[in-house]
């Protein structure tokens, strides 16, 4: 009989989780309202100071479920974090096309394609800024007609997008051109990706590889940038490829340390482990502004490096660093009485690991292995 309350509880949460609010926007530039999907954060309410990546979906009437499990799945891993997740309704044909109006011979926004672009940088990120936390990386992603339109918030001189997301997009004029030039004149750094497949449009397929050549040329730091080309996808099916190959892409930071990066950058340093593991999370915060605290396993993926190199007194630093994220926990005790044990002054690894035995556990740390570990350093002063 238990069960039953906990399972409603459970499929609430989930419910809970994976929904998303349709909220009609009144917009003076589109001159009448337009709907808007939106997506919180399981964690938004948790933490009134923290802040959370946006990601606004053209097309959100077919683009914003697909994106939503991709963000949801990988964050369930810990690949991907959090996300504020806005989509703009098109849902008529001749809306989208009409949002995305250009003209033939400047290749820029007119009439209701400037209304559209309007729209979206003068009233619906400001309002969502103003209303939401949302941190300074910004992404936009749209599908073909959508996916080309997007590209004009690179022509402006400081772009309010980050990151851009074009999925099999039909270019303007010139855009394989212009928008390599951008992308090689804008100061701060740019997370640009695109894909096309073998089965999409050849009309517009031919500009997308044109623009590919010209973009793979460019050599910035400050640039991050994928195609792919999918074989054996659609026009549409691509999408459900480049989705997870784009989020990855753009976010490969915020991921744990994994089996590649321990044995093949990690390992391989002759020194500075801890310093690798404190640029790990200070280039997440500096290039995606995601600030938050170092996981317990990225720690103990340097305990085994440094222990796999024997570089002890590598553990003083990791200690001093387990204080500052897992203050009131046996994690920097811990890291202290290893080096004291492996050094082989078992009277100090004695006494640190009854430290640590009277601070909380972690992980698969705790008190029965550390009051065992207190016993070993006994036997062994003897």
């Amino acid at each position: 009989m238990k069960f039953i309350p906990f399972l409603s509880v459970f499929l609430f949460s989930l419910y809970s989780y994976a929904q998303k609010t349709v909220v009609p926007f009144s917009s003076e530039k589109l001159g009448g309202d337009r709907d808007i999907y939106l997506s919180l954060p399981p964690s938004y309410d948790r933490d009134e100071n923290q802040k959370f990546p946006l990601l606004l979906v053209l097309d959100g009437e077919y683009l914003f479920d697909p994106f939503q499990g991709a963000l949801k799945f990988g964050n369930y891993w810990d690949d991907l974090p959090e996300v504020i997740l806005v989509g703009i309704s098109q849902n008529k044909e001749e809306e989208r096309y009409a949002d995305s109006e250009f003209d033939e011979e400047s290749g820029l926004p007119i009439e209701t394609g400037t209304n559209f672009f309007d729209f979206i940088g003068t009233e619906l990120m400001p309002y969502l800024q103003k209303t939401y936390r949302i941190a300074p990386f910004k992404i936009i992603a749209g599908h073909d007609t959508t996916a080309g339109f997007l590209n004009f918030f690179l022509y402006k001189e400081n772009p309010i997008f980050d990151a851009y997301i074009s999925l099999s997009p039909e270019l303007a004029l010139d855009m394989e051109n212009r928008i390599p030039e951008r992308l090689n004149a804008i100061a701060k750094p740019i997370y640009y990706y695109q894909s096309t497949s073998d089965g999409d449009l050849k009309k517009i397929q031919t500009r997308i590889k044109a623009l590919d050549e010209k973009t793979k040329t460019i050599q910035k730091e400050t640039l991050n940038y994928k195609f792919d080309e999918f074989l054996g996808a659609s026009h549409y099916s691509l999408v459900l490829h480049s989705i997870p190959n784009a989020l990855y892409q753009f976010f490969a930071v915020y991921q744990p340390i994994t089996t590649n990066e321990f044995n093949e950058k990690i390992v391989t340093l002759e020194y500075g482990y801890v310093e690798y593991l404190k640029e790990k999370y200070n280039t997440l915060e500096k290039t995606l502004n995601i600030k938050m605290p170092i996981r317990l396993n990225d720690f103990r993926a340097i305990e085994a490096a440094i222990v796999k190199n024997k570089m002890y007194n590598e553990f003083d630093e990791l200690a001093i660093l387990a204080d500052k994220h897992y203050g009131k926990t046996m994690l920097s005790d811990y890291y202290m009485a290893q080096m004291y044990e492996r050094k082989e002054d078992y009277k100090r690894a004695q006494k640190k690991y009854l430290s640590a035995f009277q601070k909380e556990p972690i992980g698969d740390l705790d008190k029965d292995m550390m009051y065992d570990k207190s016993e070993e350093m006994k036997q062994l002063m003897n």
